[in-house]
């Protein structure tokens, strides 16, 4: 390698990290939500805004959860509704899965009778009827810090000044 080489190949790999900060990254991470309603209907959606059409769900029971309750998929908006057994109080837990994306979301469900659930915030209506409490929806990967975007570009560098100099340095 000559020394007039290296600044041509610094200034390319500057440029290539500065195109590579404009451009929009193709990876997403999965929000998933719901709402309480007499069943209980799940929101599944990529960060991006795109719904998770035709994905895998999972439903467990509180009582047995290795085992599924119900299996089934979202519909081309990325929503799915079930209505849990209210004679299992509890927490459901729903796994939602699609191309290697996806999340679980667990929804407390109480008693018909109004039996106290595990969690703290869960209960029944004044007619007895089971009540699921919303939770929030999971945040994004967007929502970095300013040290963590600065590693991770630090990262990305370091990267492609480290595959820059190893192609360069030439058989021996």
């Amino acid at each position: 390698m000559t020394y007039r080489t290296l600044p041509r190949l610094i200034a390319a790999l500057a440029t290539g990290a500065t195109l590579g900060w404009a451009m929009p990254t193709l990876a997403h991470g999965v929000v998933l939500g719901y709402e309480p309603v007499n069943s209980v209907e799940i929101q599944a959606h990529y960060d991006t805004g795109e719904p998770m059409a035709e994905a895998q769900v999972v439903v467990y029971a509180p009582d047995d959860p290795t085992e599924p309750w119900m299996q089934s998929t979202t519909d081309a908006d990325g929503l799915f509704t079930f209505t849990p057994d209210t004679s299992q109080p509890g927490n459901w837990e729903v796994m939602i899965r699609q191309a290697g994306h996806g999340g679980i979301v667990t929804v407390p469900v109480a008693a018909a009778n109004g039996e106290a659930v595990a969690s703290n915030d869960s209960g029944a209506d004044d007619n007895g009827t089971a009540v699921v409490q919303r939770q929030p929806d999971t945040t994004s990967s967007e929502n970095l810090s300013s040290v963590q975007q600065g590693i991770a570009i630090g990262a990305v560098i370091w990267g492609f000044i480290g595959t820059a100099l190893f192609f360069v340095r030439g058989k021996r």
